[in-house]
């Protein structure tokens, strides 16, 4: 973590703050009753306006169930925008470890391929692994507001969308809304990658 923020990191600090707690669906009231600072002073912090120390970002990082290093984003790139709006192959970030659900039940993992997570979407790269997200028995399928786009770049993944059970391969894409029950698992023997488009954020699995 870097706990030396400079002026010119602080907003940028802030923004990501912001991201994360809305994605979790909390407010600054609910965030503030868990660390030491009280809602006037998190809304400056979110807007770029305060500064955030080492100890209460810890204490941010925890509320919100995130590595501190999260807010630290590696940018790379000649200009400022492509600094802010690009991100490298090296550089995305693990979205897995800040679900809900571990990886083991999901039956995937994730990267962040948007530079954010503000905006009315986001886009998420999933790896399958071999025969992973394969339960011991039937499991209800996740339901929850907003809608879901992607595309198989690579092997093979059994969608369960509703009551019908369909099997996507390379090249197959798919959009519904999301409050029809679904869950995904990868019944081969190579690991499958998807690209999704997904709105609204949500990190909580």
């Amino acid at each position: 973590m870097n706990s030396n923020v400079t002026d010119t990191d602080t907003q940028r600090l802030g923004s990501e703050i912001r991201e994360v707690r809305k994605a979790r669906g909390l407010t600054l009231q609910d965030l503030s009753e868990t660390v030491s600072c009280s809602t006037a002073y998190l809304s400056r912090i979110e807007l770029g306006s305060a500064k955030a120390s080492a100890e209460l970002l810890r204490e941010i990082s925890e509320a919100l169930s995130v590595d501190p290093n999260w807010f630290f984003p590696k940018q790379s790139g000649a200009g400022p925008l492509e600094r802010k709006h690009v991100v490298r192959k090296e550089n995305r970030r693990a979205l897995s470890n800040m679900y809900t659900r571990t990886t083991q039940e999901l039956g995937f993992e994730d990267e962040l391929l948007s530079s954010t997570l503000s905006g009315q979407c986001y886009l998420i790269l999933s790896r399958f692994r071999p025969g992973a997200g394969t339960p011991p028995e039937p499991q209800e399928g996740y339901s929850f507001e907003g809608e879901q786009h992607a595309i198989v770049l690579s092997g093979e993944v059994e969608l369960r969308l509703g009551e019908e059970i369909i099997v996507l391969r390379k090249g197959d894409s798919f959009s519904y809304p999301s409050m029809i029950a679904h869950r995904f698992r990868n019944r081969t023997d190579k690991e499958a990658t998807m690209v999704w488009a997904m709105s609204p954020i949500r990190i909580t699995w």
